[in-house]
């Protein structure tokens, strides 16, 4: 198995990332780098540039840090030569990724910016179903409670910190994969509590007749729903993608890896072949709909 690092010892690294790599038969969790958490059993270090010095052995970093502070990581691991993993989103701007994709390429290293959500278990049958379809509609409806999700966390509320785009971008994610065409967005209104820098909730509205509603304040059961109309019928994904309806009707699925194993697989792929896997059209609609976006204005919001 291949050495890989670890950088970012917080929630989504503990619930997701260490799993998948100590369940993955293509990865050994040989370091971890955070100025707080550590793996029980694993090298920790504080800093990426003492890990990078002290274990020229691992050829992989992934990065589960937020997305302001990975780009200056990014850039090191990749100068020192290392393939680079980036959860999502890939960065805090979209100029920091076509940085890191051109230095990849100057090395002739690999960048993998993922979308967890792409792999839920219904999204790939979504896809096959829609690929000849005649799309007449479709609407987005993803609202969570960020009190559960992002417990204290403040950097999300921060410039760079997307706001309801964080969990939002995983929708568009799924959104842009299932879809038999490109859309673009024509108008958005964004929510801002009247104390913090980035949206709590957020209204889309794209060409093709798609629009989306998203909220972070949804209390009790979440919602992650994709609707799709079609001459032929209605699709529906349900649960983040892991639901995939038929006019209504649950459809069979098969058994999958989960989402982050999926993408540990994935990225095994990419460095075995030395490619690269950059999709930028989710962050695309999120820079659009700041860009774009009507601002209003809610109450404070606190944890």
């Amino acid at each position: 198995m291949t050495p890989i690092a670890l950088v970012g010892i917080g929630k989504i690294a503990l619930d997701q990332h260490v799993p998948a790599i100590n369940a993955s038969p293509d990865w050994t969790l040989a370091a971890s780098v955070s100025r707080n958490g550590s793996v029980p059993g694993v090298q920790s270090f504080t800093t990426i540039e003492a890990m990078l010095d002290a274990r020229p052995d691992i050829p992989v970093v992934s990065l589960a840090l937020p997305p302001v502070p990975r780009f200056a990581y990014a850039v090191a691991a990749l100068q020192a030569g290392r393939h680079v993993m980036l959860e999502k989103p890939p960065g805090a701007t979209l100029a920091e990724i076509h940085a890191l994709r051109d230095l990849a390429a100057q090395k002739g290293l690999s960048l993998y910016a993922t979308w967890h959500s792409r792999m839920a278990r219904g999204v790939a049958p979504a896809k096959a179903w829609l690929r000849a379809a005649t799309i007449t509609r479709a609407h987005i409806t993803w609202r969570e409670d960020v009190r559960k999700w992002h417990p204290g966390q403040d950097w999300v509320f921060e410039p760079g910190g997307m706001g309801v785009f964080d969990p939002g971008i995983n929708a568009l994610s799924i959104l842009t994969e299932i879809l038999p065409m490109p859309v673009h967005l024509t108008e958005a209104t964004l929510t801002y509590p009247e104390n913090r820098q980035t949206p709590i909730a957020a209204t889309l509205r794209f060409s093709g007749n798609v629009t989306a509603d998203f909220d972070w304040r949804q209390e009790g059961p979440q919602t992650w729903d994709i609707e799709v109309e079609t001459a032929d019928g209605t699709l529906t994904l349900r649960q983040g993608g892991a639901v995939l309806e038929l006019d209504g009707k649950p459809q069979p699925l098969g058994q999958t890896p989960g989402e982050y194993p999926a993408l540990y697989a994935r990225m095994a792929d990419l460095v075995r072949t030395r490619a690269s896997d950059i999709d930028l059209a989710p962050m695309i609609h999120v820079a659009d709909a700041m860009t774009l976006g009507r601002r209003e204005v809610t109450g404070a919001f606190h944890f």
